[in-house]
């Protein structure tokens, strides 16, 4: 199973984005325009008292293929409010961008600068990490205790050298549960996905792939290769199976690891998510309809049913003996283990489709979140201009943020606004900008054109307060505050689809 941020509101989109275009050696300033405006001769404006926002914050996203098969106030602000000076946290040390991705380019995934964690890192497939949940160590706990009890009716001769071997089948059974989840990680890396990690836990295994596939075909391809490569590896046990002795070690751990891959080939076929099923299942409605939220929604509600009808059924199958047990044998503490089991399996089926549903309502919004929109009207500053008459220029320009450039126009940096927060009123007049900027680099050049998961993608590939939005041409459009966003997503996350 895979589990495919004066005032600090932003101001509205316009319907025609060429009108913003400007560099920073325009003449004068129009307050209409929410481009960057060259400094002119302006009023001397009262500084306002600027609000300082959290420090650093990127917004945040469930990774959007992060459902491990399993996963503010509603409103808009359409027309600004009266700004404050500008306002932003210094980052710290650690927070300082490197020139990783440039928000220009969207033919690669960005690399994330932090491992995800998520356990014990076992290796690096294909480049992206393996990691074994410290639940995996209960379940291969118990599957030792379980899988011992059965050699010991078979195998009695082992005596306590069973659970050696039984530890050897719990290991052997997750590396073909690895193999299941390395499928749709080629999968989605040969589709151009970014994967996050692999991560082996209590119920199996999760491949946290972060980006949806674009067409329904490629959906329904990257949620089948799991379950086929199950079915294969069954295929290839019940071949090895044929030449060994029955009634031996290699001819059980063969026998049990074949059943094991078939059941979970079987389980993860079920049509309902968060299962592989249940995401073919979402692959053919949105093929049929054209909507992948169809889909989802049709996809969700199955596995919900899904998971009552295991939460029922499953100790009634168990009890009337449709697994091959001995109903005679069977006593009051295995029906209570039954329905324990039945009863977790079923809560994580439902938990994982209502995290499917609310995932697919996150990505119906993401599109609402336009790098052009949320864009604050920027002034250009050179490096010795003294902090009092940049903001002198900045109020009457209408402007809520500042960008250092050079003497040819050229950006070098944003002004931080937790530094100017910093700065006393009179002591400004002998402060340059320079000492309170943050040095661009190419991960901080944010295109306008960006929206939805692309911008998201792009700031959080590079943690920053401030991001110098861009024209396609190279022209300054203004600063994105990483804040705006954020609160732009909790608006849009508030709106009913």
């Amino acid at each position: 199973m895979d589990v495919s941020g004066g005032s600090g509101q932003p101001r509205s989109d316009s319907p025609d984005p060429t009108e913003h275009r400007a560099g920073p050696t325009d003449a004068r300033p129009d307050p209409a325009d929410p481009r960057a405006t060259t400094p002119t001769d302006q009023a001397e404006p009262t500084p306002e008292t600027p609000q300082t926002p959290k420090p650093g914050e990127t917004p945040k996203t469930p990774n959007p293929e992060h459902t491990p098969e399993t996963a503010g106030t509603p409103g808009t602000a359409e027309t600004p409010e009266p700004a404050p000076a500008p306002r932003a946290d210094a980052p710290r040390e650690g927070d300082r961008p490197g020139p990783a991705q440039s928000g220009m380019a969207k033919g690669q995934p960005p690399q994330r600068p932090k491992e995800p964690g998520g356990g014990l890192l076992m290796g690096r497939p294909f480049g992206v990490p393996v990691y074994v949940a410290p639940s995996w160590f209960l379940v291969a706990a118990l599957i030792t205790w379980v899988f011992g009890g059965q050699l010991d009716r078979v195998l009695p001769e082992l005596g306590a050298a069973r659970y050696l071997v039984s530890l050897f089948f719990a290991i052997a059974f997750y590396a073909s549960v690895l193999v299941h989840e390395l499928a749709h990680t080629v999968a989605a890396i040969r589709f151009k996905l970014p994967v996050r990690r692999i991560q082996l836990q209590f119920f199996g295994g999760v491949s946290e792939i972060e980006k949806e596939a674009e067409t329904p075909g490629r959906e329904f391809v990257l949620a089948f290769v799991g379950p086929l490569l199950s079915l294969v590896l069954s295929g290839l046990f019940y071949l090895a199976m044929q030449p060994v002795e029955p009634g031996t070690v290699p001819g059980v751990l063969l026998a049990g690891l074949m059943v094991s891959n078939l059941i979970v080939a079987a389980f993860n076929l079920l049509p309902g998510l968060p299962l592989d099923g249940g995401r073919m299942l979402r692959a053919v409605v949105w093929k049929i309809t054209g909507r992948p939220m169809s889909g989802t929604v049709a996809a969700a509600w199955v596995g919900r049913a899904l998971a009552v009808s295991v939460l029922i059924g499953l100790p009634l199958l168990n009890h009337w003996g449709a697994f091959g047990g001995n109903t005679a044998d069977s006593s009051g503490m295995d029906a209570v283990t039954d329905a324990l089991l039945a009863a977790i399996l079923a809560a994580i089926i439902w938990t994982g489709a209502g995290n499917s549903l609310r995932m697919a309502r996150l990505r119906e919004h993401l599109p609402e979140l336009r790098a052009r929109a949320l864009t604050r009207r920027a002034v250009p500053v050179e490096t010795d201009t003294p902090l009092s008459e940049a903001l002198r220029r900045a109020n009457a320009a209408g402007a809520r943020a500042l960008v250092v450039v050079d003497a040819d126009g050229n950006p070098l940096s944003l002004v931080r606004e937790a530094a100017i927060v910093g700065v006393p009123e009179h002591r400004r007049p002998w402060v340059a900008v320079s000492g309170l900027a943050q040095d661009l680099t190419d991960g901080m050049r944010v295109s306008a054109e960006l929206a939805g998961e692309d911008l998201l993608d792009v700031l959080r590939a590079t943690p920053a307060t401030e991001y110098l939005v861009v024209e396609e041409t190279g022209e300054i459009y203004g600063v994105l505050s990483a804040a705006d966003v954020e609160r732009a997503f909790v608006r849009a996350m508030a709106r009913p689809s």
